[in-house]
């Protein structure tokens, strides 16, 4: 079941949850990091995983909503996997950039 509105704002401002993402925003920006330039759009990626490395916290509180909005952190909350949740944060950071 998904969460309902309350529960979604909830979980945009769960500190732990915030915590766990803005690891995956640190994961991502060091895959990011390390990828090839002839990569497509590289040079905006290299620029938000730069950042990211500077500020996680920032690069967090960022894509959270979007994160919590994803399907499956809708149906799982904070029971979501790292892998799920990793591909969440993934998913949300590609619709940034």
């Amino acid at each position: 079941m998904a969460l309902d509105y309350t529960q979604s704002a909830d979980l945009m401002k769960d500190g732990v949850f915030i915590g766990r993402v803005k690891v995956g925003c640190i994961t991502f920006a060091r895959y990011i990091m390390d990828e090839a330039p002839s990569v497509p759009a590289h040079s905006t990626r290299i620029k938000w995983a730069q950042a990211t490395i500077i500020s996680p916290e920032g690069a967090a509180q960022q894509i959270t909503p979007t994160v919590v909005m994803d399907s499956t952190v809708q149906e799982a909350g904070t029971d979501v996997t790292d892998e799920a949740l990793q591909g969440a944060v993934e998913a949300a950071v590609n619709k940034l950039i």
